[in-house]
């Protein structure tokens, strides 16, 4: 509902994408780990329900734009991104590994994201930072170091997505949850959405047997899960010129909106 580090007025709002996320990724540095990115996307739609994404070779076509670079270009990349003065702030509050930012209109609806990644500083860092930069930029943007068991924590290292974060994402994308509602207005739909949610994470994440083989689950061994992808599509209406800045404290990872 907030953001730890945000560039003008504070938005204790919530805020995410209302029609289909086309994510476009630009390689930069060696090793090209553009196919690690569209198999976290892919594992981030099959288990997030009412959420269209995917990938994208049309740049013109995405709303979210993922940069690969060089751990050593992170710093140029930012200032690129976000210019000289912002940049400074960013670097001298966070000195980020790697950042996610998101773009709002006055509804609270995300237009734009972007997420810059190094390539080259190891498997499990790659891997933590792209899974909770890219589900930032999906509106996941605060962090809570009171929680010991998601990934928004700046205490907390994954590498993938774990159950209680898919919890998070399948809440705020239940239709019923809208773009710019209050935290009183989400606690209050809580009782309907959540049932709903564990349905659909139950079907996700099939039971495993005592040997580690995944039991069959209530769609049938290999048969397809139960998905709604009618995420309302918006009027092209303009992007913010604001930019609502969230970033995680710790030294490895840091998520911009």
């Amino acid at each position: 509902m907030n953001a730890e580090l945000q560039f003008g007025a504070p938005a204790e709002r919530v805020r995410k994408f209302d029609e289909p996320v086309r994510i476009f990724v630009a390689s930069q540095g060696q090793p090209d780990r553009a196919p690690e990115i569209a198999s976290i996307v892919a594992d981030i739609r099959a288990h997030v329900n009412h959420l269209d994404v995917a990938i994208t070779s049309d740049k013109k076509a995405a709303n979210f734009f993922v940069t690969l670079v060089a751990e050593r270009d992170i710093k140029k990349v930012i200032r690129t991104r976000y210019g000289s003065g912002k940049a400074a702030r960013i670097q001298q509050s966070l000195n980020p590994q790697c950042l996610s930012g998101i773009g709002k209109d006055s509804n609270y609806r995300i237009r734009r994201a972007e997420v810059i990644l190094p390539v080259d500083a190891g498997e499990f860092t790659f891997y933590d930072c792209a899974y909770e930069e890219l589900l930032q930029a999906l509106g996941a943007i605060n962090d809570d170091r009171s929680v010991p068991w998601t990934m928004f924590n700046d205490d907390v290292q994954m590498g993938f997505f774990d159950v209680y974060d898919q919890y998070l994402l399948n809440i705020l994308y239940d239709p019923r949850v809208r773009a710019g509602m209050t935290k009183a207005e989400v606690n209050g739909l809580l009782p309907k959405v959540l049932p709903t949610v564990r349905v659909w994470i139950n079907s996700a994440n099939p039971a495993r047997h005592a040997d580690g083989r995944e039991a069959p689950n209530t769609q049938g061994e290999n048969g397809p899960l139960p998905r709604s992808t009618d995420a309302q599509t918006a009027d092209p209406g303009p992007t913010s010129d604001s930019r609502a800045l969230a970033a995680d404290s710790s030294q490895t990872r840091k998520s911009i909106p």
